[in-house]
C-alpha cells in the first residue's frame, strides 16, 4: 500500500485512488495517523484532516483509537438490482428471482385509467397536488405537534432531504441493522455516520437505541412495520419504551418509515414522543402502487416542512402527473379492492415459505408483516447464496443490509410472487446447504 501526498486533499485523493483500483479492499485498515504522518513527512494534523475528508465522503469509517477502516466508494443501488450472478451455474435451471424485493405486479392497481382528468401544470403552481394533499391529510398520523404535509420522489428522496435539512456531514444517524440498504447507502453518500440499531421480532431494541442516543446521534430512522428485510413490526410495549427513551432527547430528529402502510396487517405504532421538536412520518407508495410511481407523502413539524419547501418548490417540484396518478389510485374503489387483496395475499405467501422451511427444520426470523423472509444462517452466507444460485434460486445476501459484528449471516427471500411449489423447492435446495453437505 503506497499512500502519497503532502496536503490533506492529496493524501485523501491518494487513498481514494487506491480504493478505486482495488489496492485497498473493504475492511482494510489505514495506518495510524502518527505512523502515516511519519512516513509522509507531514504533520499529524494533516493526516487527521485527510482521514476526516475520507470519512465525510463515506469512503472510510474513522473510529478514533479503534482505527480507520475502508468502507469502499459510496454507492446507492436499487432494490430490484443485484440478484446474484449464477456464476458456474449457466447450465442450471432458469433462475427463480426471489431477491428483487418487488411486489407482485398482479396485485398492483391498474394505472391505465388514472390519466383521465389530468391537466397541464405550469410554472408557479403549488407543488402539492390538491387531491393528494387531501388524502395525506386524512390518512397520515397527526404527529405530536401541529404538522404539515408535503410530497417527495419516494422514501429515499424523503430521507435525503430530511437529513440535509437538519444535519451536517459527519453527523451520526441511528439506523436499523439489518436495515433497508438504500437508507444505508444514502447515509454514506451524504457523508453521515451510521450507528446500528438492533432489530428483534418486536422492532428496534431498547438497549441499542439507548446506546445510539448515548453516542450522540443527531437523527433516528425507524420502520414501524414490515421492516425490510426482517418483516418485524413494532409491538405496543416496545413502541412505548422507545418513545420514553426518545423523550429524553427532544432535539434528535425522528423519522418514521411506514412504507407498507396501505397493505399492512399490523397496526401503526409511533415512536415519536410528545416533546420532540423535529420529526417526520414518511409513507412511500412503491410496495402497493408500484415502484415506478416514485412517490411518497410525509407529515413533519412546521420547521422541517418549511426547510423542505425551499428545496421542493419551484422549479424542483415532484411531477404533478405522478401525483395525479397517485391520487386517482388512492381514492379509486377498484384500486382499494386491489390493495385489500394484496393485504390478504402477501401474508399467505410468506407463510408458504415459513411452513416449507419448518418442514425441513429451518428456523426463520419471526416476521409479523411484509413479503420478505429473513433466514439466519449457521455459516458463510456467500456459500449459501452461491449454492442456491447454482440450483436456480436467486436470493439476497444479508450482508447487503448492514454488517453489525454481533449479527449472524443471513439471507433475505422475497415471497411476493411465491407459489407453494416454489416454497417447497427452495426449502429442499436450502436444507443441504445449511448442513454443509
Amino acid at each position: 500500500m503506497l499512500i502519497q501526498g503532502e496536503t490533506a486533499a492529496d493524501i485523501a485523493d491518494s487513498v481514494r485512488g487506491l480504493v478505486q483500483r482495488g489496492e485497498l479492499a473493504v475492511g482494510a485498515s489505514l495506518p495510524p495517523m502518527r505512523v502515516l504522518a511519519a512516513q509522509l513527512g507531514v504533520n499529524r494534523n494533516t493526516v487527521a484532516a485527510a482521514y476526516a475528508l475520507l470519512a465525510a465522503a463515506g469512503i472510510v469509517d474513522a473510529r478514533g483509537r479503534a482505527g480507520t477502516t475502508i468502507l469502499g466508494l459510496p454507492q446507492v443501488g436499487g432494490e430490484g438490482e443485484g440478484a446474484p450472478d449464477r456464476g458456474e451455474a449457466e447450465s442450471a435451471p432458469l433462475t427463480v428471482n426471489l431477491a428483487s424485493g418487488n411486489p407482485d405486479p398482479a396485485l398492483l392497481p391498474d394505472w391505465s385509467r388514472s390519466f383521465a382528468g389530468y391537466t397541464h401544470i405550469l410554472y408557479g403552481e403549488q407543488p402539492l397536488h390538491p387531491r393528494l394533499h387531501d388524502w395525506a391529510e386524512r390518512t397520515l398520523p397527526p404527529g405530536p405537534t401541529p404538522g404539515q404535509v408535503t410530497v417527495t420522489s419516494g422514501a429515499v428522496d424523503a430521507l435525503e432531504r430530511l437529513l440535509a435539512a437538519h444535519l451536517m456531514r459527519g453527523d451520526a444517524v441511528a439506523l436499523e441493522d439489518p436495515g433497508f440498504f438504500l437508507s444505508v447507502g444514502t447515509l454514506r453518500v451524504g457523508g453521515y455516520r451510521a450507528v446500528s440499531l438492533e432489530v428483534d421480532p418486536q422492532g428496534v431494541t431498547v438497549d441499542s437505541l439507548r446506546d445510539a442516543l448515548a453516542a450522540g446521534v443527531r437523527a433516528v430512522v425507524c420502520t414501524m412495520r414490515a421492516q425490510n428485510p426482517t418483516g418485524a413490526s413494532l409491538s405496543a410495549e416496545r413502541a412505548e419504551h422507545l418513545r420514553a427513551l426518545l423523550a429524553e432527547h427532544p432535539d434528535v430528529l425522528v423519522v418514521e418509515d411506514d412504507h407498507f402502510s396501505a397493505i399492512a396487517v399490523t397496526p401503526y405504532r409511533t415512536v415519536i414522543p410528545a416533546g420532540t421538536a423535529r420529526w417526520a412520518i414518511v409513507r412511500s407508495m412503491s410496495k402497493f402502487l408500484g415502484p415506478d410511481l416514485r412517490l411518497a407523502v410525509l407529515r413533519a413539524d412546521a420547521g422541517t416542512t418549511a426547510r423542505l419547501a425551499t428545496r421542493l418548490g419551484r422549479p424542483s417540484w415532484v411531477s404533478h402527473l405522478l401525483q395525479h396518478i397517485g391520487a386517482e389510485l388512492l381514492t379509486s374503489p377498484a384500486a382499494q379492492e386491489r390493495l385489500a387483496e394484496a393485504a390478504a395475499v402477501y401474508p399467505s405467501r410468506r407463510a408458504l415459505l415459513v411452513d416449507a422451511l419448518a418442514a425441513q427444520g429451518i428456523a426463520v426470523f419471526p416476521a409479523a408483516d411484509g413479503f420478505n423472509v429473513w433466514i439466519p444462517l449457521p455459516h458463510d452466507e456467500h456459500r449459501v447464496v452461491t449454492g442456491l444460485a447454482q440450483a436456480g434460486w436467486a436470493v439476497r445476501a444479508g450482508s447487503a443490509y448492514g454488517g453489525a459484528p454481533s449479527r449472524p449471516p443471513a439471507i433475505r427471500v422475497t415471497t411476493a410472487t411465491l407459489t407453494a411449489g416454489q416454497a417447497a423447492g427452495l426449502a429442499t435446495a436450502l436444507h443441504p446447504l445449511l448442513k454443509g453437505k
